[in-house]
């Protein structure tokens, strides 16, 4: 078949500034493509050229200035001037798409896929929305969790959506006590840190409220580990490195942290792997409803066990003794009391690790990911 991929207007595709969108097309386009023809369309970027094709994946870069209706109308050009006929046009995020795209191209089959809350009422109408879903011969959620709440605001939904949890690149992410490679990789930015055999927290995501590592730092005056050290992964945006107001009252509570704390602003999506080689226990502090990061499956990748907090899709990624679930993401007690109980034993610790991982390998590598959307493309019958 010959499939066209459309990102949402906020990040290029390779990932080459991160998202966890972007990665996640990049994990399974190449796996696509041995099956089926493929055309990527997502931002421009000043990295990249407009046009290219590499390894037999065709890129389209498309302007929006970060603005989806900028997005829309330059997605509606392509797709009016092409000579290419696309069987199916699969749309990430975005379903105020599957109208101005079903339009231009209606012998195309539609497919979403979901990562994000993004049909509820203050993101789109009902009447749009309501479209969307007829429109839409299948739904991909990236949570059993989003396609829930999708079903809560267009009941109509439920036939059509397919859960499908995200993946990682197991030659990148490994446990050290496992990986040649994963070891050097733990010895190199311990020593460029230096923090020799300090027992490192890890966090990595973006520096927002609603990702609460604001909740972590107030967590360490509780940690009764005297050789532990809080290592904060991540940036206000995307290859964005500026202080922002959060940023800077984050920091001012690491200034005043009884365990030492480590910011290390924006770190390349091709290096982030480096610091969950490197740590010893992984913690997502999700103050909002996060449909389920997927930090949480490179944190497994790397053997790592993890904290994680009972909001979204969450949840759903804790199993069989691989992690701890917070409650109340608000309550800096709740992170400390995991905390204290995995750094006084860390055998154990890395073998809750280990099960994460080998749970990882059973269910979530790429492979798995791209086998279950060719699953849902060949399920589609043509429309001729």
């Amino acid at each position: 078949m010959n499939v066209l991929l459309i990102c949402t207007e906020m990040l290029p595709v390779p990932n080459i500034r991160g998202g966890a969108i972007q990665t996640y097309i990049c994990g399974v386009s190449h796996l696509l493509s041995e099956q089926h023809q493929i055309t990527i369309i997502s931002r421009t970027d000043p990295d990249l050229p407009d046009e290219e094709v590499v390894n037999g994946i065709r890129y389209v870069r498309i302007d929006s200035q970060r603005l989806l209706d900028i997005y829309k109308d330059g997605i509606v050009k392509y797709l009016s001037e092409t000579e290419e006929k696309y069987d199916i046009i699969h749309i990430f995020n975005r379903p105020k798409l599957v109208l101005p795209v079903s339009e231009v191209a209606p012998n195309s089959r539609i497919i979403l896929s979901m990562h994000n809350d993004m049909f509820k009422p203050e993101k789109i109408s009902r009447a749009e929305g309501a479209a969307a879903v007829e429109k839409t011969d299948k739904i991909i959620t990236i949570s059993k969790y989003i396609g829930q709440t999708i079903v809560s605001y267009f009941p109509e939904a439920e036939p059509k959506i397919v859960p499908i949890y995200s993946g990682v690149d197991l030659s990148r992410f490994a446990p050290w006590m496992k990986s040649e490679s994963a070891l050097q990789a733990r010895k190199a930015i311990r020593s460029k840190y230096d923090l020799g055999s300090q027992k490192i927290i890890l966090f990595v995501g973006r520096l927002s409220r609603n990702k609460g590592p604001h909740v972590l730092v107030k967590a360490m005056s509780e940690v009764k580990s005297k050789d532990a050290v809080l290592v904060i992964v991540g940036a206000a945006w995307f290859s964005d490195d500026r202080v922002s107001d959060y940023i800077a009252y984050t920091r001012a509570l690491a200034d005043r942290s009884p365990i030492p704390v480590i910011t290390t602003g924006f770190v390349q999506a091709d290096e982030v792997h480096n610091w969950f080689c490197a740590a010893d226990v992984f913690v997502c502090t999700s103050i909002w409803e996060e449909p389920l990061a997927r930090v949480h499956y490179e944190a497994m990748a790397a053997g790592l066990p993890f904290i994680t907090t009972a909001r979204g899709g969450n949840p759903e990624i804790v199993q069989n003794d691989n992690g701890y679930l917070v409650q109340n993401p608000e309550d800096p007690s709740e992170y400390a009391n995991y905390l204290n109980k995995m750094l006084s034993n860390l055998d154990y610790t890395r073998e809750m690790g280990l099960r994460g991982r080998k749970m990882v390998e059973e269910n979530f590598t790429w492979n798995h990911v791209a086998n279950n959307i060719l699953s849902v493309w060949e399920s589609i019958p043509s429309e001729n």
